[in-house]
């Protein structure tokens, strides 16, 4: 799966490991993630693209604030927590 700008990804390793972020920006050898509280749209975390997980769900962010960022991965964290860590396959980005 590639990435994409708006993507929710999964960190997978460092001080954010398990926590979910957006994808605002692209770099070759590094993704851009915001979480729309500790790591705002205007200010985002650079990170290895070999540290984040893709979950394949896209989110349209023409528009979109710091709270609307918040409730969106709120949802999807919401909606997936029924779901076992031994699930997820570790898909690692070079």
């Amino acid at each position: 799966m590639q990435l994409q700008i708006g993507m929710i990804v999964r960190a997978i390793a460092g001080k954010e490991q398990d926590n979910f972020y957006s994808i605002i920006k692209l770099d070759k050898n590094f993704v851009y993630l915001a979480d729309g509280k500790h790591r705002t749209l205007e200010q985002p975390k650079r990170k290895n693209k070999k540290h984040v997980r893709a979950t394949g769900v896209i989110l349209d962010l023409n528009g979109m604030t710091n709270r609307a960022l918040r409730y969106r991965l709120r949802q999807y964290q919401d909606s997936n927590s029924h779901k076992e860590e031994n699930e997820f396959v570790e898909r690692r980005f070079d």
